[in-house]
């Protein structure tokens, strides 16, 4: 056996073995355009033959001065931003957006609520990073700051130097707030989410809402306010339940303690789709007739809404992920942060909202 055969092989082991030059062994991996089909598969043929696996891919990297990854930076871990629908469909069209031979996702779970950990950011072999609603504070994205990598922030926070997708949250629950308000409903009561990074559960005062740092609770939380202030309603009495994250179970406790007050909401306005599901549940176990007695409205319009008849606001998923792809893609390219391109949003009414009860 030759000592090519018991050392690994290499691009020179192939060449040799092929009759061809080491550039072109590289061609038939990096840039198989530039030869003939019969050609390409002969050296393929050889390498596995030989036990060639391909290019390594850190000397790649150290050739081309590119990782060949684009990062996704997560605010929760990943048991958590998981089981978020929305985040799975944003995320899903985000990685068939930028999916190529050349390109792999890099997936980089939060800690918590507060974003990945510097450290970890620091080590990541990126190209560029796309950052998903993260605090405004997060370590993570001074870490990105500090590599100068091209960052593309997805809902918040609003950082000079990065590019941004964004909804109309605040357009979204205005409209959401004056459907409720066009039906007659007086008592409006609001389940929120991660209005502060402390991780509060339960009653929420305007203390709260004013003294918050993640821009999209407090967005929705200001358009149903406002909503609900074009119809004379007293926003400073409008009792709010905040949870920790969007998550059903939450959004049944929450509902449940809104659903005890006296006297009681007619309906109820909730930050996410996962939190109003919690809320019909909650409805259903206290025997309380939706839209009957209490209306309910979601926000996000994931596949769920359609299937429980929920009434929400609904925001495109797979555009905001194809977006934010697409701008990743453009600033590793050298392009320039652009204008912050915004969701537009609109109301799906179904069967989970109705006329108020005189």
């Amino acid at each position: 056996m030759s000592p090519d055969r018991v050392r690994r092989p290499t691009l020179d082991t192939i060449a040799r073995e092929v009759g061809v030059s080491r550039a072109t062994v590289s061609n038939a991996y990096n840039r198989p355009d530039q030869l003939s089909a019969g050609l390409r598969e002969r050296i393929i043929k050889t390498a596995k033959e030989l036990g060639y696996a391909g290019p390594d891919p850190v000397a790649r990297s150290l050739a081309t001065k590119r990782a060949g990854s684009v990062a996704i930076m997560l605010c929760d871990g990943l048991s958590s931003a998981f089981s978020d629908p929305a985040l799975c469909i944003m995320l899903d069209s985000l990685a068939s957006t930028v999916d190529s031979p050349d390109r792999a996702l890099l997936l980089l779970p939060g800690v918590g609520d507060a974003g990945p950990r510097a450290e970890n950011v620091m080590r990541a072999q990126t190209d560029v990073v796309v950052s998903y609603s993260l605090p405004d504070d997060a370590p993570a994205l001074a870490a990105v700051g500090e590599r100068n990598l091209p960052l593309v922030v997805v809902d918040q926070p609003v950082l000079a130097g990065s590019a941004r997708v964004q909804v109309d949250d605040f357009g979204g629950a205005l409209l959401a707030a004056r459907h409720v308000a066009s039906l007659g409903h007086r008592r409006v009561a609001m389940l929120g989410f991660s209005l502060s990074a402390d991780g509060h559960r339960g009653p929420a005062g305007p203390s709260r809402i004013s003294a918050g740092h993640f821009r999209v609770s407090l967005d929705r939380i200001s358009g149903y306010l406002k909503g609900l202030a074009e119809q004379g309603i007293v926003t400073d009495e409008v009792p709010l339940w905040e949870a920790p994250g969007s998550v059903r179970e939450l959004g049944r406790e929450g509902a449940r303690w809104l659903f005890g007050l006296r006297p009681r909401p007619t309906a109820v306005l909730c930050m996410s789709d996962e939190l109003a599901l919690g809320a019909l549940r909650a409805a259903e176990e206290l025997g309380l007739a939706v839209p009957g007695e209490v209306s309910i409205v979601g926000f996000d319009d994931t596949p769920a809404a359609s299937w429980a008849n929920l009434t929400t606001v609904r925001q495109d998923l797979v555009e905001k992920g194809r977006q934010a792809g697409e701008l990743a893609l453009r600033m590793l390219e050298g392009a320039r942060p652009v204008r912050p391109v915004t969701i537009g949003v609109d109301l799906q009414v179904r069967g989970s909202t109705g006329p108020a009860r005189r």
